[in-house]
Parts: C-alpha cells; structure tokens; sequence
C-alpha cells in the first residue's frame, strides 16, 4: 500500500502546505517495506524513510518520526489507508481554529469485535490523563503543533505513549468525525493481547493509579478486618462462643492474601519499569535513513 499511501498524500499535502514533507517509519516489517521505502524516497526530496533496528512498537516508532519532523505541523496517520489522506485539511482547519492537538475519530470502526474491545480498554486507560471526553475521541489519525514535543524531548525509556506525553506539553486537544474506509491489504498485527499491554503500559508507566488503588484497597480490607475483630470478639462476649470454624478463618486468610499478592504484583509492575529506564533502554534505534535532516 506504500505507493498508494504516498500518492495520496502527495497530492493532498502540494494544496495543504507551501511546504512538507512525508516520513516513513518502517518499524521492524519482515514483508519488503523498507526496499519499497528506498524506492519510493530516490525520487522524492520530501520523502524521508527510517528503517529501525527492530520492531519496538507502534508508538516507539511515531516518537522517532516525531522527532525527526521539520515543520510545524505534524500529521500522523497509519500505512493502512483505513483514514483517508484526504481527510487531512479537515483536521489542519481544525488545529488552525486554536487547538494543539486534533485528533480524526472515525465514524465508525472498521476492526473486529475483540480489537475494539481492546480499544476501549486503552481508552479507558486514558482517561486518567485527558479526561474522559478527550480519551473517547483518541486515535492514531492526529494533528498537533510540532512545538509540543519540546514537552518530551528528553523522555527516554522503553515504554511510550504519545497520546499521554502529548497532554505533558497542552490541555488543547479537540476531536473531528472523519471518514473512515475497509483496510484494502492485508489485516492489522494489533491483537487484543498489544492493546491491553499498552493500557497497562499507560497506567503504570506514566501514572500513580494503580499504587493508589492497591493503598485504598489496603485501607478497605483493614476496616474489614476491624469489622470482623469485633464480630469475632462481640460474639464470644455476648453468646460465650467464639465463630465456628475452619471455612471462616479459610475465607478471610484466603481474602486478605490476595489484597497483599495484588499490591505486591503492582509494586512488581513498577519496579520492573524502573528497572528498565535504569538501564538506559531506548525508545527505539534507527538501523538506516535516506537522508539525514538539513
């Protein structure tokens, strides 16, 4: 879909911009992206390609073409064709009514059942951070102002999201209804799987969410707990029996392990993405360029 995608947009950015330029992100493909890429870049002088080392993932590969932008627009948009080039000068005339960022939701989703499931779930996973009008207009079809970036210009780890780095520089964001089309090749490489290992990326890469769940569930099974103390003792002072058994004391041991076994598993979350950044992981790392920037 290469030559398609970058005719389409040739022709739509020549009416859009005096000037532009297109960067494609090839993020580990295995199916000749990269050799179609050189190809289409030898005679274009605005087409820029970046091959990187390996796959690091969807939005890994959007912050290095995020980076290497020129201009003060940035328009990101997916190889698919599922958000039709032509869409973009609504979203440019969007961004110019004084917005930062604008994102392109489309009219309806052209996925199965279980990715947008897995949508939502990241969405939802957004809220925390853009609000829950922003988050449920978010896709990868977005305008933005290319000054935003100085927000995260020296982010550095393994885990991205460009949707919450972008609310470190703005508040601004707004959303537009766009056309969406039937994928024309081939089928997506997002399962539910990615997508809600990305939701868990968000929280708690970028978030204190879910260690201030695991202290309020703490403190909610402590005043239970109290509250069975003194059912236990209230009862053995009133009727002179303590509570029967093996199947109580078993429910509220089985209870109060699972609290500590969560919180330990979230605070197992956070060190293992500490653990990463300590070592200086990168974001990504650029294997080939067909130009270097001016």
């Amino acid at each position: 879909m290469l030559e398609t995608l970058v005719a389409r947009l040739e022709a739509v950015l020549r009416q859009a911009a005096n000037a532009f330029e297109v960067i494609l992100v090839n993020d580990g493909s295995q199916d000749g992206s990269w050799a179609k890429t050189v190809e289409l870049a030898a005679g274009r002088p605005w087409l820029r390609g970046v091959n990187l080392m390996r796959n690091y993932g969807q939005h890994n590969a959007l912050l290095c073409g995020i980076k290497a932008a020129r201009y003060e627009v940035v328009v990101t948009i997916d190889d698919d064709l599922q958000n039709p080039p032509e869409e973009i000068p609504k979203l440019l005339a969007k961004l110019a009514e004084g917005h930062d960022v604008v994102y392109g939701t489309p009219e309806r989703e052209e996925h199965g059942l279980w990715r947008n499931v897995a949508s939502h779930v990241t969405k939802l996973a957004l809220q925390n951070f853009m609000g829950a009008d922003t988050a449920r207009s978010v896709s990868a079809f977005r305008v933005f102002r290319t000054q935003i970036r100085e927000a995260f210009a020296y982010y550095q780890g393994p885990f991205v999201s460009i949707d919450v780095l972008l609310t470190w520089g703005t508040s601004r964001f707004s959303a537009l209804r766009v056309r969406s089309d039937p994928r024309p090749v081939g089928s997506s490489n997002y399962t539910f799987a990615m997508l809600v290992r990305h939701a868990l990326n968000m929280v708690t890469g970028f978030s204190v969410l879910p260690l201030q769940l695991a202290s309020l569930m703490g403190f909610g099974f402590t005043i239970f707990g109290i509250f069975v103390l003194t059912f236990v003792v209230g009862r053995y002072l009133l009727e002179g029996t303590p509570v029967p058994g093996f199947p109580f004391l078993a429910s509220i041991i089985a209870i109060f392990s699972g609290a500590q076994l969560f919180g330990l598993g979230v605070l197992g979350e956070y060190l293992a993405r500490m653990h990463s950044r300590t070592m200086g992981k990168p974001s990504y790392a650029v294997r080939e360029d067909t130009k270097q920037p001016e």
